[in-house]
């Protein structure tokens, strides 16, 4: 009785490595295009994090403000600054909420002291706010982000004279 001995091929060896290695590579491209695409959304939801906190703000200041004709609006230094007046302890003030150097900021000030928007506080980086009155105390606030996106918010008052 013979035993049959089987030769060995130089492609018994060959195969299995090129199998792994194509495993690899598509194992790797896969993993390539997974982190592409968690950066891209990752910064498609920062950028609107900026824009919808500062937005948020903004609504939440007209809300706690609401009352007996409050709130407005005025331009200082070609900048849309939403004022919101208020009395505390004797003393009429003012807070003034706008966006200067690419951050939003908040300047609470009494009446009749000269403003400047450079010493107020910064609250979150945006590109840039338009203040818009649409009806007696109706507003439209958009906000832009670093990265360009646009959103919008409409707020008013509800406690109007």
């Amino acid at each position: 009785m013979r035993f049959q001995t089987r030769h060995k091929h130089v492609i018994d060896l060959i195969f299995p490595i090129a199998l792994l290695f194509v495993f690899a590579v598509s194992a790797f491209s896969v993993l390539i295009l997974a982190a592409d695409i968690y950066a891209s959304t990752s910064g498609r939801l920062s950028a609107n994090d900026e824009n919808r906190t500062a937005l948020s703000y903004i609504s939440e200041k007209v809300r706690q403000n609401d009352f007996n004709g409050a709130i407005g609006t005025v331009t200082i230094d070609d900048t849309d600054c939403l004022t919101l007046s208020a009395v505390y302890n004797g003393t009429p003030c003012t807070t003034y909420i706008y966006v200067y150097d690419g951050v939003l900021k908040e300047l609470f000030i009494n009446d009749g002291i000269d403003v400047s928007l450079k010493n107020g506080r910064d609250i979150i980086p945006i590109s840039s706010l338009t203040i818009e009155q649409l009806e007696d105390h109706i507003y439209l606030f958009t906000a832009v982000d670093s990265a360009g996106a646009e959103d919008s918010v409409i707020a008013a008052e509800r406690s109007v004279p």
